[in-house]
């Protein structure tokens, strides 16, 4: 069961869905650059992003209050996809997402936003200033409010 807000763990997992081992270092990178203290988990694909997300993940256990990181361009079930499944469960459909991708197509980033994405960003373009885009990003998480699952 959903409340509006609860404050039971305001700690924020982040939850990361890349395939990438290069790119997934460079997130650690940047997190441990910007002292982000928040638990970071990593899956590779969206059929396991969708296990940790239901539970069912015998090794990774999220907080309450979590962000997702989402590659576009994975193997077994793709960044689109997973979305889809999320905003599509009565669970689910809350989870605050970001896409982080190389593609900078048009039909996937009015796909991405059609999903109700809190934002898309491309590897490319975050680039140098990738540090930054963390900084950013954990300033984000550290104001707003989380819809906070209280069945967990």
């Amino acid at each position: 069961m959903l409340r509006d807000i609860d404050i039971i763990d305001r700690t924020v997992s982040i939850l990361l869905i890349e395939d990438d081992n290069g790119d997934a270092r460079a997130v650690e990178r940047a997190l441990r650059k910007e002292r982000v203290g928040n638990p970071l988990f990593r899956v590779a694909d969206g059929v396991e992003a969708l296990e940790v997300l239901r539970g069912q993940h015998k090794e990774i256990q999220l907080t309450p209050a979590r962000l997702l990181l989402v590659d576009l361009n994975m193997p077994r079930m793709g960044g689109l996809e997973l979305i889809q499944q999320i905003r599509a469960d009565s669970e689910l459909h809350r989870e605050i997402v970001f896409v982080l991708t190389t593609s900078s197509s048009d039909t996937d980033i009015l796909a991405a936003y059609d999903l109700n994405i809190a934002g898309y960003i491309t590897k490319q373009r975050a680039g140098a200033d990738f540090v930054n885009l963390v900084g950013i990003l954990d300033f984000y998480w550290r104001i707003i409010e989380f819809p906070v699952r209280t069945d967990v």
